[in-house]
């Protein structure tokens, strides 16, 4: 008689974390290994997302598609589950309508920068998603580090980490490179 094979303590994890039911507006993440769950955010967080994505749909040089709290299911540390994170915004070249018909958490393929603005963990936005981002081999990943008064541009990804790091302080420019190929503004953030 053969036996089922015993679930794993990632498949206990995953499994539990897939099945939250979390309240209007908080969101659940599974980030190396751990249940991560945020409160609503403020007002100045949604405004410099608000600040952001204006520009990049009116100054990019490829036309962009953002998409707010899209899930992503990312390439995973050793012995975890995969990460699924939902990014403050998700940045892909419009060609693509990558996120037309795609499910609640979808591959990360074809999505050309991520955005987070840090808020009530942002030690999460500084170092895990980070490296969960770069794991998964996402280009760019635009942290607003509302703590630190900065914006900073991670790129070139390998392994858990990215290679380059650009940071400027808020009322300062920040070049993003291509696919959108123009100076972030962050005067407005002052």
């Amino acid at each position: 008689m053969a036996h089922e094979p015993l679930p794993t303590h990632e498949d206990t994890l995953l499994e539990g974390f897939l099945a939250l039911d979390t309240p209007t507006g908080f969101r659940a993440e599974l980030i190396e290994g751990e249940i991560v769950v945020s409160p609503p955010t403020d007002g100045d967080h949604e405004d410099y997302l608000s600040i952001i994505g204006s520009q990049v749909t009116r100054r990019s040089a490829t036309d962009m598609l953002i998409s707010g709290y899209k899930g992503l299911v990312l390439s995973h540390a050793e012995g975890q589950p995969p990460d699924h994170v939902i990014p403050d915004a998700t940045i892909a070249p419009y060609a693509l309508r990558l996120f037309r018909g795609a499910d609640p958490w979808m591959p990360s393929d074809g999505v050309s920068m991520v955005v987070e603005v840090t808020s009530s963990r942002p030690r999460n936005d500084r170092v895990a998603k980070r490296h969960a981002y770069a794991r998964a081999a996402i280009p760019l990943y635009l942290l607003v580090d509302r703590g630190k008064s900065v914006v900073t541009l991670f790129s070139e990804p390998k392994g858990d980490d990215y290679l380059t790091t650009r940071t400027a302080p808020f009322g300062d420019r920040l070049p993003l490179p291509a696919p959108f190929s123009f100076d972030l503004d962050t005067g407005e953030f002052l």
